[in-house]
């Protein structure tokens, strides 16, 4: 803590350098500088002429914040003048304490944070509070003048950069405004695009549509059309066959086997064309009935062990020891596992082809995994996403001597998603194929059909 008396205007000059010279060793900048001298100097003279009136300067480092705090002290006589603390109260920080015997103004000027640390700042203070040289009123006066020349530089300095800041400002307003009007313009050009675009797609909805139902009744209409004459056709060459029938010559006898084959080919593309042209235009009926596994299996595998010889090839089924029973549509479930069956058995040449029955466990509803792989030619990577596509045949040397239509895999994932389930296909040329069929229980779902319809409880 340092302080001095103040008896005379010189006093107060002094005080004012002094003030100045505390507030540049503490950081203050240049303008809190003349802020604090100006402060401390107009309530010196407001003071100047009260008893035992002293000023003292001191450091507060109690808070996170230092502050530099200087008081004026003073035994007797009036009270500060209101005028003069409004105008300390307008640069600095300040609080009256009047009191019975003794009287005192408070000055608070907080200092920066960068500032230098608490022992070093008591004595750099200390140092320029008791520097003795003398101060006279045309030096304060100066000093004052350079100070008011200085704010005003500063003062116009600012006026200058806050003119640069608003045509800046200025400027990035005008273009952000032109800016947010193109990006209007832009999204109403996009949003017309993009409705024209639902609109072009919505026609395109409709004619695919179109043009669905009526592939759908054509392969429909051809069918009926076609299977009563290829029935006759199969029927004939199967008479002229019969042992009741008169006599071939061989040529005559290789002309109906041919005849016969061709049909029977005919025919099995007629079938596949109607059931694909019912299941698209959703005219399958579903009927589920309890289905014993172990049956099914069993009569499938004598089917296919009747129409495929194959020698080479072992088709696999599994024992179903215990009986297993699946609520869902008995006639499709053959149809679906048929066509994947004799699928497997047309592309494999020595190996096996197996059949897989299992719960799933990982479905929250009960369901059965139906699982057919075989050791045939297997299908390439780039065919799998179209072996799906109605006719599609995947190209190459394999398919030569296998005749198809390209219906089977189709027709059987439309049928397993019918049935409330999915099929999914992997394969690996050379190695094999693996198909796999995912059906829920249908008693399961149908049993909740008639609590919904009573609503519940």
């Amino acid at each position: 803590m340092a302080s001095f008396a103040l008896s005379s205007a010189q006093d107060v000059f002094s005080l004012r350098r002094r003030a100045q010279a505390a507030a540049a060793v503490v950081a203050l900048d240049r303008q809190d500088q003349v802020r604090l001298a100006t402060a401390l100097s107009e309530l010196g003279r407001d003071r100047l002429g009260c008893r035992g009136l002293e000023v003292l300067f001191g450091l507060d480092t109690t808070d996170r914040t230092a502050s530099l705090v200087v008081t004026f002290v003073w035994g007797g006589g009036p009270p500060p003048a209101q005028d003069t603390l409004d105008l300390v109260a307008k640069l600095v920080r300040v609080s009256h304490r009047p009191g019975a015997t003794v009287s005192r103004v408070v000055i608070t000027q907080p200092l920066p944070t960068e500032s230098v640390k608490a022992d070093e700042r008591y004595g750099l203070l200390k140092a320029a509070l008791h520097d003795g040289t003398g101060s006279t009123e045309a030096d304060d006066l100066r000093a004052q003048t350079r100070d008011l020349i200085a704010t005003l530089e500063e003062t116009r300095a600012q006026r200058e950069e806050l003119r640069r800041l608003n045509e800046e400002l200025e400027e990035t307003n005008q273009g952000v405004v032109a800016l947010y009007s193109e990006l209007t313009q832009e999204l109403e050009t996009t949003n017309s695009g993009v409705l024209a675009l639902h609109s072009e797609l919505e026609d395109k909805r409709h004619q695919l549509q179109e043009a669905s139902e009526a592939k759908t009744r054509f392969w429909t209409n051809i069918s009926h059309e076609l299977r009563a004459p290829v029935n006759a056709v199969v029927a004939l060459s199967e008479l002229l066959r019969a042992a009741g029938s008169p006599p071939l010559t061989p040529e005559q006898q290789q002309q109906v086997e041919l005849i016969s084959s061709s049909g029977h080919t005919l025919l099995s593309l007629v079938n596949d064309l109607l059931d694909v042209a019912k299941a698209e235009a959703g005219h399958v009926e579903i009927h589920p009935v309890p289905v014993d596994l172990r049956l099914l299996v069993a009569h499938l595998s004598n089917l296919l062990l009747t129409s495929h010889g194959h020698d080479r090839i072992t088709l696999v089924t599994p024992s179903l020891e215990q009986r297993t029973v699946l609520t869902t549509d008995e006639t499709l479930l053959v149809r679906v596992l048929r066509n994947l069956l004799s699928n497997a058995l047309k592309f494999t040449e020595r190996g096996e082809v197996r059949l897989d029955v299992a719960a799933d466990p990982e479905s929250s509803v009960p369901a059965v995994l139906f699982t057919v792989t075989d050791t045939g030619v297997g299908i390439p990577a780039e065919e799998l996403g179209r072996v799906f596509e109605a006719f599609y045949q995947v190209r190459g040397p394999h398919q030569s001597g296998r005749p198809g239509t390209g219906l089977g895999l189709p027709y059987a994932r439309t049928l397993a998603e019918l049935l409330g389930g999915s099929l999914t296909l992997t394969s690996t040329v050379g190695v094999g194929t693996r198909v796999q069929v995912r059906l829920p229980d249908l008693g399961h779902e149908y049993a909740k059909e008639p609590e919904a319809e009573r609503g519940g409880p």
